[in-house]
């Protein structure tokens, strides 16, 4: 059983090492250019880094397509400089996950390769085969619109082999006892190299079984998943793990485990796109349904809140008409749409550059049940590249000041083409200019971590929804501790009057501190409080003050 709990109260941030800080000029970010831009991490107030793939890889998707699992990509650095990087995390109380990407390789790992090549390899059976096409073969492609079938035919193998992503991503076979132990001999590199746990990717498909003959809904391991988790609690008390899991919520605890020996944590989807539909149509309601339906959990797993990440935004989950609605509020060009579910578009250009919404929507996604994950260059609010094909639009490098390529690199020719027009070009938006500017989103950004973690409840405590009487205000309490945290937002653009009762019992049910302006509110006689929000507004109250606090004990 795990003790520390540490990411129960995380700020985690997502970075590419590829497009955040080039140290040798070279056009390509790496490890140096990483250790480099630590202290501004820290000063950001995050605690934990999320990195993506580093890898060697092809790069034919991101890095995700990799070729072998205990090295560094020759651009990014290596093993040495990693470690490097992982010492400075930790000297500054930063920790580290990475991406654990098990579910395929590239068709360039030694692994296929040798498997390929001779049908009695050792390797043979760590990938999945078949002599003839399977009838479902045209099913199941995680990339409708871009990719054409799961099963491919290679020539020098004489045979089909299955993938679930890219032909050139051929799908481990992970119910291969020597391909399990490989997974976890790969976690258990990586664990003594200074990290902190996994996002593991593809998590569904990682379990699920493969096969010619698997037909009709998947079939999944799940003692898969507490044998990752056991190995891991084994070698490193205080590791997680962090599953890419899109399931509906009758499966969660599936994931997390009753006995919480499962999922460490989990991205929670359901929220993730009921909260564009609130931002986009002004209505809380199906966010609340997705926060109800989501809730039930062990005490020590944790879901994972997000807005963007690197993938498009998947709106699988909503209804049609909900869907068109967010395609129409912050994605009503095709070109701004992917694989017929999603948008690619980052946040900032979503919503038009406005930094009323831009706060609302982050101080939404801080105030939601979990463990808030950001993008990097969220922060600072940075666009998209709708001209780059598919994901890449999002995935441009860091703007850190008005220099040429943003001071992302020296070099003329970066890797990935920096924004460098119109208003989300680095001229104009960058951390440099941003940091000196005290009405500047990363400033701001700057004290919402700061808050967020000042306020365990939301990340400890338990979620009530407090009646406000309008659709379009949420008003979340959380309690822990004998501690009450309550948070509003205002999804419309119009100012709205609201009348709550904080359900807690006075005295301190009747006095609320805004954690944001220090202001105080106290209850009528009737017991409830008269709030105005303006449009697209948000507060945060500590139920009871200071004083309330101080007289509690601790549960």
């Amino acid at each position: 059983m795990i003790t520390d709990l540490w990411y129960k109260n995380a700020v985690i941030y997502c970075l590419s090492v590829r497009t955040f800080m080039d140290a040798d000029g070279d056009g390509i970010g790496d490890f140096a250019g990483l250790e480099r831009r630590l202290d501004y991490l820290q000063g950001l107030g995050v605690t934990a880094i999320w990195l993506m793939p580093f890898q060697p890889s092809p790069k034919r998707d991101g890095g995700y397509d990799i070729s072998d699992y205990y090295g560094v990509d020759p651009d990014y650095g290596s093993l040495g400089d990693f470690v490097a990087f992982t010492h400075a995390a930790k000297q500054r109380g930063l920790r580290v996950i990475i991406d654990l990407v098990v579910n395929h390789t590239s068709d360039r790992h030694r692994w296929f390769q040798s498997a390929r090549s001779d049908p009695d390899s050792p390797y043979r059976d760590w990938y999945v085969w078949s002599k003839e096409k399977p009838a479902n073969a045209g099913e199941g492609m995680v990339f409708p619109g871009v990719q054409k079938t799961t099963w491919t035919y290679d020539a020098q193998a004489k045979a089909y082999y299955f993938h679930r992503f890219f032909d050139f991503q051929p799908d481990l076979n992970t119910e291969n006892p020597a391909v399990l132990a490989e997974i976890l001999k790969i976690m258990g590199f990586w664990i003594e190299l200074g990290v902190s746990g996994f996002r593991m990717d593809a998590v569904p498909f990682v379990i699920a079984r493969k096969g010619a003959d698997v037909a009709g809904e998947p079939v999944e391991q799940f003692d898969m998943l507490r044998d990752f988790r056991e190995f891991l609690q084994w070698r490193k008390g205080d590791a997680i793990i962090l599953a890419e899991a899109n399931i509906l919520p009758k499966q969660d605890l599936d994931y997390f485990g009753d006995d919480a020996d499962r999922m460490h944590m989990m991205f929670n989807f359901q929220v993730n796109q009921s909260s564009f539909y609130a931002l986009a149509a002004a209505d809380k309601r199906p966010l609340v349904k997705a926060i109800d339906r989501t809730w039930a959990r062990p005490a020590s797993a944790q879901w994972a809140t997000f807005l963007r990440n690197h993938d498009e935004l998947d709106l699988g989950r909503l209804t049609e008409k909900q869907r068109q609605a967010v395609f129409d509020a912050f994605g009503p060009d095709k070109d701004m749409q992917l694989y017929e579910r999603g948008i690619r578009r980052r946040l900032a250009p979503m919503l038009q550059g406005d930094p009323r919404r831009i706060r609302l929507a982050y101080s939404l996604m801080f105030t939601l049940p979990g463990t808030p994950v950001l993008r990097y260059g969220d922060e600072i609010g940075m666009g998209d590249n709708l001209a780059l094909k598919e994901r890449d639009c999002a995935r441009t490098p860091m703007q850190w000041t008005g220099e040429a390529q943003g001071g992302f690199t020296k070099s003329t020719r970066p890797a990935m083409p920096v924004i460098g027009t119109g208003p989300f070009g680095y001229q104009h938006v960058n951390v440099a200019e941003q940091r000196h500017d005290k009405d500047s989103l990363l400033t701001w950004m700057q004290s919402m971590i700061r808050l967020r973690k000042e306020a365990p409840e939301i990340g400890w405590g338990s979620v009530t929804e407090i009646g406000t009487g309008e659709d379009a205000v949420l008003a979340l309490r959380y309690d822990w501790r004998n501690n009450a945290v309550l948070c509003l937002h205002n999804l419309a653009a119009r100012p709205i009057e609201v009348s709550l009762d904080t359900g807690i019992e006075p005295p301190e049910g009747h006095l609320l501190i805004d954690l944001v302006t220090g202001k105080r509110s106290e209850a009528g006689e009737d017991g409830r409080h008269g709030l105005c929000l303006e449009g697209y507004g948000y507060h945060w109250f500590r139920i009871g003050g200071l004083d309330a606090l101080l007289r509690r004990s601790p549960a």
